[in-house]
């Protein structure tokens, strides 16, 4: 399965960034990768690297995007990556409301349907550098948004001493 997509549909760094990963990329990380795929189902949860209307590649960072996979995906729960952006954002019968989910966010997620992004370990891109994760207990049904910080230096200089592209580097203390 490996190279399922071209590497010439990345740009810019992206595509720097993706050449370099396959060329360093241990086999058997190769082979864990090659078995995923951009969406998938777990315990009654939706997941989407992008979105359920384009699991690859959309972003979903408008509310439009974010009602439409929550409807195609039909599901109370959907967690989506890709943009980077940890999120929140909840659907009561048409309204949508919710947004960027800071460090400490929470949501208890009884009785709402809720589209959650977890936000990313490396190059997030809502202004705050530190690595996003999120704690999901769906037994107690609550969804927390967390931080925590990394050693932001040393991954820049190691971005650095790989030669890729100096943007990658510099936008990591900036968390854009």
């Amino acid at each position: 399965m490996r190279g399922t997509i071209d590497l010439a549909e990345f740009g810019g760094e992206a595509g720097v960034a993706a050449r370099w990963t396959r060329a360093v990329l241990e086999p058997e990380a190769q082979e864990l990768l090659d078995t995923l795929e951009p969406q998938g189902a777990a315990h009654g949860v939706a997941l989407f690297h992008g979105s359920a209307r384009d699991p690859t590649w959309e972003y979903v960072l408008s509310d439009e995007a974010a009602f439409v996979t929550i409807a195609l995906a039909n599901v109370p729960l959907v967690l989506v990556g890709h943009s980077h952006v940890a999120l929140q954002i909840v659907l009561s019968g048409e309204d949508i409301g919710g947004g960027v989910a800071p460090a400490g966010t929470e949501l208890e997620l009884g009785g709402v349907q809720a589209l959650l992004n977890p936000g990313s370990v490396g190059q997030p891109r809502d202004s705050d550098p530190r690595a996003a994760y999120l704690l999901l207990d769906l037994d107690a049904r609550l969804a927390s948004f967390r931080r925590v910080e990394y050693d932001v230096a040393r991954t820049q200089r190691e971005i650095r001493e790989a030669g890729l592209p100096e943007l990658l580097a510099a936008r990591l203390e900036l968390g854009i």
